[in-house]
């Protein structure tokens, strides 16, 4: 469903797919990584969010040795009841005997099982007379974890340039990593652009949004302040905070009015290597090279809910290296139509009770636009921050469809 509005010509003209800017962004971010410096960090600090700069490989089998499962007997499945039942019973801290032919031992969850066993009896299903143990026939490898299934020697299993989270803790000790070497977090400087906001007539919405942003994705951010809409000034700026930082995002001035300053100067400054993305809201987006100061830039419009989606959509790949988007199904309940073909549209919506409802359709408490999605619109609404997640989708869905949502908080 689609309604054609103005000249699409114009908005297709310099404007690139989302995938293709993401594979873009992520030759940014390798070049990015590649110039920053390494150290080595515990796993016990704040280690989450850092990416690595080395892969990292398993030195051994994990486990080293077979481990049982459950409390039960040890022994081999291919052998026949009854087995003999070994004196004592091993624990986790033990170093088990072998065994002998159709001999059984108790054994403890998680201690090691015997290299003659291969199959664990649970305690519920066992009987022992006279010495021996009765029990229904299983299989090997039952209630056994198996030597090497976890990991074997020599798997690579992390890659340089992965970005760590807190769950890698596990297999990192696992592997007997107390420490693990990564990139410097990358520092961002945060721009401002706009005569309204630097004299103070209108609040800046975007930028402690996009700091947060950052840090959440393993990164440092500064604010750099604001720049009135002063082709000089806005190139120095950008040029100054490129000098000292690694990475300058500014928000504002992206599009192509006559104040619109910010492309211009990222191109005298550097190499712009994509100007709009086929999304709304949040199409004129910029990302660029500046090889004077070794520095990668993006330009991101002003509009508030914009200036999220596409950070979120496109950005957030430069930081954490990731572009998956999580997804969940929920049941539309209105019908919504986009103006124009040729865009993904990013409609943001509420959940409850598995139904999606566009918060700025007229139904919603954010009555913003009918039957027809206006990101322009939708776009300078604080309000529709408040919503759960966004349905991307390049032709608009209709009521009872199942759709697919991105939740808000995957993304950031």
């Amino acid at each position: 469903m689609s309604h054609e509005h103005g000249d699409p010509s114009h908005d297709h003209r310099d404007a690139i797919g989302r995938l293709e800017a993401v594979e873009t962004v992520f030759s940014l971010r390798s070049r990015a990584l590649a110039a920053q410096s390494t150290e080595r960090i515990s796993i016990s600090g704040a280690f989450e969010g850092r990416v690595l700069s080395e892969s990292l490989l398993a030195e051994s089998d994990m486990p080293a040795h077979s481990h049982s499962t459950m409390d039960g007997f040890a022994f081999d499945a291919n052998e026949s009841y009854p087995f003999d039942v070994r004196d004592g019973e091993v624990f986790p801290e033990d170093d088990p005997q072998s065994l002998a032919p159709n001999e059984s031992v108790r054994v403890a969850t998680g201690a090691p099982i015997p290299e003659d066993a291969n199959a664990v009896l649970k305690i519920e299903e066992a009987t022992v007379r006279d010495g021996e143990l009765h029990g229904p026939p299983i299989d090997s490898g039952t209630y056994v974890y198996e030597r090497g299934s976890n990991v074997t020697a020599g798997e690579t299993l992390f890659e340089s340039g992965d970005r760590l989270s807190a769950k890698d803790a596990i297999v990192l000790r696992d592997l007997g990593y107390d420490s693990v070497p990564v990139v410097e977090r990358l520092d961002v400087g945060l721009l401002a652009t706009g005569t309204e906001i630097h004299e103070g007539r209108s609040s800046d919405l975007d930028s402690a949004m996009l700091a947060s942003l950052v840090r959440t994705w393993g990164h440092e951010a500064a604010y750099e302040g604001t720049v009135p809409d002063e082709y000089d000034r806005v190139e120095d700026a950008i040029a100054s905070i490129a000098a000292e930082r690694d990475v300058v995002v500014t928000t504002g001035g992206t599009s192509v009015g006559k104040k619109d300053h910010v492309i211009r100067a990222l191109r005298s400054l550097g190499d712009v290597r994509f100007h709009r993305v086929r999304v709304r809201p949040g199409k004129p987006i910029a990302a660029a090279v500046l090889p004077d100061h070794d520095a990668v830039a993006f330009a991101v419009p002003g509009k508030p809910v914009g200036a999220h989606t596409i950070a979120t959509l496109v950005m957030r790949p430069f930081f954490t290296g990731e572009s998956a988007l999580a997804e969940v199904s929920a049941t539309a309940t209105v019908d919504v139509d986009v103006p124009t073909e040729g865009f993904e549209y990013a409609i943001p919506v509420t959940i409850s009770d598995s139904s999606a409802e566009p918060l700025g359709h007229e139904s919603s408490p954010l009555a913003v636009y009918g039957d027809t999605f206006d990101p322009s619109v939708l776009s300078s609404s604080t309000r529709a921050t408040l919503a759960d997640g966004f349905v991307l989708t390049e032709s608009g869905f209709e009521a009872e469809e199942t759709v697919s949502v991105v939740p808000y908080a995957t993304t950031e």
